[in-house]
């Protein structure tokens, strides 16, 4: 009886239309073969037949789709993140994962470590690098360990010296800075829920000393909006810096303090003018009026593209005063005005240095 031709099973009874796997023999079934082929003629012109028990042992080849175009999704990560952006997705995944788990941490002042260094600080840094092109100096007078209260002149209208300032902490020297805020923000509605996720506390002694205490960066803007509110005319004028809060509180703990002067931010919004019985209505310091703004509506909200430098100078230390020392306001006086001649005269010396105002 001649050989017959199998069919293979999948086919739907048609030779030829499989069901497009691709599929390998068993060492089984090409033995079988094999002793088939040897009890056929060497003149017989039909090809061996396939053994019917050989689909039994198939394994089966899985191929990937030729519509998935792999290293076409990773050319637009790359495009998109960077070279490192493999890791940048598989960093927002994780971190989607433990949002949804609930997997992360608030501390007793609400800030949320993750949130920050995952969402607001990257929101941040293109803003900083790109656009205010950012030159920072002096990262290495900031302690790598321990409690260190920061202190900065305070500018710009808007408080972006204060974001702008703890993102070159995280991102230079590489610790948190929590930040020390006015009433005001923790009054505005969803400004004040973030300012206290982002690290901000409120700006009063007993939060500063606690997280000086714990071993934590504090930074501190005493001008307040005294200073982000000054005339453009005055610029890089400092304003009154208090009555010496911020110093006591780092005498109490010990710990140094380290100038920080910025230059740049001055001119974002140049202050022109202020809407001053608006401003009484609304119970806020100021509304201002630059060059753009309110004249341009939202566009006049774009912040100029000035070109920043922010040094910070030697620790002043406190370690040294006597016990007691923060009880004495002539003390505290002498080292507030410290503080703020070293920032005065650091301004007055990076203005030197600055080529121009956007370069």
């Amino acid at each position: 009886m001649a050989d017959a031709d199998v069919i293979p099973i999948g086919s739907g009874g048609r030779p030829g239309r499989g069901s497009g796997r691709r599929t390998t023999p068993s060492a089984a079934a090409r033995a079988l073969a094999g002793q088939s082929a040897a009890k056929k003629k060497p003149d017989t012109a039909e090809a061996p037949a396939e053994p019917v028990n050989a689909v039994a042992d198939e394994t089966p080849v899985t191929e990937v789709p030729s519509g998935l175009d792999f290293a076409g999704l990773e050319r637009i990560v790359r495009e998109l993140f960077g070279e490192d952006g493999e890791r940048r997705v598989a960093e927002w995944l994780a971190f989607l994962r433990r949002r949804l788990s609930g997997n992360y941490e608030i501390d007793e002042f609400g800030y949320d470590e993750d949130l920050t260094d995952q969402v607001l600080l990257p929101l941040l840094r293109p803003l900083a690098e790109k656009w205010f092109r950012v030159e920072v100096r002096g990262v290495e007078n900031i302690p790598s360990d321990g409690g260190a209260l920061i202190v900065a002149n305070h500018s710009g209208t808007m408080p972006l010296d204060g974001l702008v300032t703890q993102l070159i902490v995280a991102d230079h020297a590489h610790r948190p800075l929590r930040t020390l805020a006015a009433d005001l923000v923790f009054q505005t509605p969803f400004v004040g829920e973030l300012a206290r996720k982002g690290g901000a506390t409120l700006a009063s002694n007993d939060d500063a000393e606690r997280l000086l205490g714990r071993g934590d960066l504090v930074g501190v803007w005493p001008e307040g909006f005294k200073g982000i509110g000054k005339p453009f005319s005055e610029r890089y004028k400092l304003q009154r810096f208090g009555r010496g809060g911020f110093v006591s509180a780092a005498m109490r703990t010990g710990v140094p303090i380290v100038p920080c002067s910025i230059v740049g931010a001055e001119e974002i919004y140049p202050l022109v003018g202020n809407i001053a019985s608006l401003a009484r209505l609304l119970g806020v310091p100021y509304i201002p009026i630059t060059p753009f703004f309110p004249l341009l509506g939202p566009l006049g909200l774009i912040p100029l593209p000035s070109k920043w430098l922010i040094e910070f100078g030697e620790p002043i230390r406190t370690d040294d005063f006597p016990e007691g020392a923060a009880d004495d306001p002539m003390l505290v006086f002498n080292v507030t005005d410290q503080v703020r001649e070293t920032i005065q005269q650091t301004l007055y010396t990076l203005l030197m240095q600055r080529r121009s105002v956007f370069f």
